[in-house]
């Protein structure tokens, strides 16, 4: 039926009208006056956007039947889940659906399903399980038919999945951690625990297990507990089995970092737990001379492998490192001087002792390495990381100061090997700094067995008295370390060649060898001993000893070309352009600024703080010139350079530098506006501590501080004469306090 036209204009207007009507209410409430502003913006926003803070989990909740998996798919199940949603926490905490949460971790999902979510769901399940949520982590703890299900996954033939290796590992440790009782009391029931972790040691997550048992225990009596149930199980030799030449490289890198990881972590704990005087067993029987024994066996018994001599190694060096917690490695040695808080158990030394020939070995005969390509050519044969580690190993061994381990390393002509490295492997770096350190420990392990035994200085177990403490200076058994350095291995004249070759090769056109930065250390080292050294007089002769060439060389190579190689490297303290003003005139016609000649502020509080430096600084501050007489002759000064600055400033030199910061500091704050009654506290005037009346009417006046203006000169800045009565006052504007009363009640 065909509708009139009026009616649907009518419908169209009186729509029109509700609209306008519906508008117009929504303003009047909106902007009713006392209506504050920001509830307005509220409405509106919630008005335009529906901003509803009910969650859609709870929506799911709130249905029949919702399942584990319809929950999380969705995206913030994990947020809800750590914000304590406590309708989700409830229904995680079912049993059913913890079963489901165990079962995705532990279990391999089915293969059909796209690689992109085939782990979707078991590591959401990890992440809910270990979310450190009070209800998740005591159902988990306490049903031990959950345990029992974890505990199922090492059950498994290796290898495991790393994944879900790593879910399970971190379920466990969390457990370990926030139930420790019941989990703890779980695997002791189980005698298999320790086999089947190391039987699937291959995984990295099992290490991080086997470190959290040790870590994470709280309190210090039932870790002391774990400790002695896992040596009890026999956690150290099981490990030390793995490093056997004939285990593949993953079981013995992984047991190699393990070891390493125990001994740290017990020293650390050690310093740090001091209530508790029972000692470490696992790091005693790491220490031990039987385990250390056992673990060189399997590294050299049958076929040398890398791997086994690499992994071995870091277990060794692990041993002596140094007890104080602070920088690693070796570097020690000069940033901290010879002086070491070493506490080397000597049964570690004696136990390497015996196999030092068996490193040598190595240096000697690697194991074979292909050719590489670096950046400098070809490799026929690398260095390989076995050498590096046996070099790594003598620098520590030789900083551990041990008499017999340093003769026989000599005796063996060790270091005669690494010199022949040095200078084969021109480009690695690594060998040179390892090579530099022995050096230096020989030469300062010589310096100090003046004054103690050397068998003393780093070790726990103390040797037999009379052994080494006889020695005086000048013997040749006290030089029995350093004289094979000059003799044998002809250090000096190996730097005098090394030197002379690289700059030929310079002034052919050739690039600077990679190893002529440590060179240069060396040198310095050998030089810094033979003039202030403590053995500086045993050194002086064996320089005395080499042939009348070579003596003469390394006179005119200290006195011209190492003197000048350090002026090259040694870096200016002070930049050119703050050093403008401070050197002569002649200087300062030839120096250009790369600053424009408007500087900045802070360029000029730089300059004029420089200039306060004056030229009685070393009176001033109680130096004494005799300290610094031989400054000139030590070619190892790092701070030549500072005496090529001229200190001497004129006080009457106004510079536009010192004007511009004076300008800064005169300019004054703005009041204000709101605080027009307030005085100005710029104004200069007499600060007087006096009584206040209403607050303060217990004391009487106080000290005055009078900020006049005084005569301040040089002569007198630290304890000079004062000032002469009718000399007039000068423009310092610094503070002169001249009452002190103590107050009185």
């Amino acid at each position: 039926m065909h509708q009139p036209p009026w009616i649907f204009i009518s419908l169209c207007s009186f729509s029109f009208i509700l609209f306008v009507f519906m508008l117009s209410s929504l303003s009047c409430f909106l902007f009713r006056p006392g209506l504050p502003a920001a509830a307005a913006t509220a409405a509106i926003m919630f008005w335009k956007f529906d901003l509803n803070n009910t969650s859609h989990i709870d929506q799911l909740l709130d249905r029949e039947g919702v399942t584990l998996r319809e929950l999380m798919e969705e995206e913030d199940v994990l947020q809800e889940c750590k914000a304590q949603n406590r309708k989700l926490l409830l229904f995680l905490s079912k049993d059913h659906c913890m079963q489901e949460l165990v079962t995705l971790i532990t279990e391999e999902p089915p293969a059909d399903l796209e690689e992109k979510t085939r782990f979707k769901f078991p590591n959401i399940a990890c992440e809910l399980l270990t979310s450190d949520v009070a209800l998740i982590n005591d159902k988990l703890g306490g049903d031990e038919s959950l345990l029992e299900k974890l505990y199922h996954f090492l059950e498994q033939e290796p290898p495991l999945n790393p994944l879900l290796a790593s879910f399970f590992s971190k379920t466990i440790g969390n457990l370990i951690a926030r139930k420790t009782d019941q989990v703890i009391s779980f695997l002791r029931k189980k005698h298999n625990f320790i086999s089947l972790v190391l039987n699937h040691i291959d995984a990295s997550a099992m290490m991080d297990l086997l470190l959290r048992l040790i870590s994470c225990v709280e309190p210090a009596l039932l870790r002391m507990e774990v400790l002695n149930w896992l040596n009890e199980e026999r956690l150290i030799q099981r490990l030390t089995e793995l490093m056997h030449t004939g285990r593949d490289e993953e079981r013995q890198s992984n047991a190699s970092q393990t070891l390493c990881d125990i001994i740290r972590l017990s020293r650390d704990q050690a310093n740090q737990l001091s209530e508790v005087t029972e000692p470490d067993p696992l790091l005693t029987v790491l220490e031990s001379q039987e385990n250390v024994s056992e673990l060189l066996k399997n590294m050299f018994e049958g076929e040398r492998t890398e791997a086994s001599v690499v992994n071995g190694t870091q277990v060794l060096l692990t041993l002596l490192e140094s007890r104080r917690s602070g920088l690693e490695g070796l570097m020690d040695l000069y940033s901290q001087g010879f002086e070491r808080s070493y506490t080397v158990n000597s049964s570690i030394l004696r136990a390497i002792e015996p196999h030092l020939k068996d490193f040598q070995q190595l240096l000697l005969n690697p194991p074979t390495r292909s050719a590489i390509l670096t950046t400098v050519g070809v490799l026929e044969q690398p260095l390989g990381s076995a050498r590096l580690h046996v070099a790594r190993l003598v620098a520590s061994l030789l900083q551990t100061c041990d008499l017999s381990i340093c003769q026989e390393i000599c005796r063996l002509n060790t270091m005669d090997l690494l010199l022949d490295l040095f200078f084969k492997y021109t480009w690695n770096n690594f060998l040179h700094l390892q090579v530099e350190l022995c050096v230096a420990s020989i030469l300062n392990h010589s310096a100090h067995s003046d004054h103690q035994n050397p068998g003393l200085q780093n070790h726990e177990e103390r040797p037999a008295t009379g052994t080494g403490s006889q020695v005086n200076e000048g013997t040749p058994g006290q030089n029995s370390t350093s004289d094979p350095l000059f003799q044998h291995c002809r250090l000096v004249q190996r730097i005098l060649d090394a030197w002379e070759e690289n700059d030929k090769i310079q002034a052919e056109g050739g690039r600077r060898r990679g190893n002529m930065g440590h060179l240069t250390r060396i040198a310095n080292t050998v030089v810094q001993n033979l003039e202030k050294g403590l053995a500086h007089s045993q050194i002086n002769d064996l320089i005395k000893e080499l042939p009348e060439d070579c003596r003469g060389r390394w006179e005119g190579f200290v006195g011209e070309t190492l003197r000048e190689t350090n002026r090259r490297n040694t870096v200016d303290l002070v930049s050119k352009v703050s050093t403008h003003n401070l050197h002569s005139s002649s200087e300062d016609d030839d120096m250009e600024s790369p600053f424009p000649n408007d500087l900045s502020i802070q360029q000029a509080f730089s300059d004029y703080q420089i200039q306060q430096m004056t030229a009685n600084f070393v009176d001033q501050f109680g130096f004494n010139d005799e300290e610094f007489s031989e400054h000139d002759e030590n070619i190892n000064a790092a701070f030549d350079r500072i005496a090529e600055i001229n200190f001497n400033i004129d006080a009457d030199d106004h510079s536009a530098n010192a004007a511009a910061f004076e300008a800064c500091c005169k300019e004054r704050i703005q009041q204000f506006d709101d605080c027009e009654e307030e005085e100005d506290i710029w104004d200069e005037k007499e600060i007087n501590y006096a009584t206040q009346i209403k607050s303060r009417s217990r004391y009487n006046p106080g000290w005055t501080a009078s900020f006049s203006e005084t005569e301040v000169s040089s002569s007198s800045a630290w304890g000079g004469s004062p000032q002469q009565e009718g000399e007039g006052p000068q423009d310092t504007n610094w503070a002169s306090f001249t009452e002190f009363q103590p107050f009185s009640r």
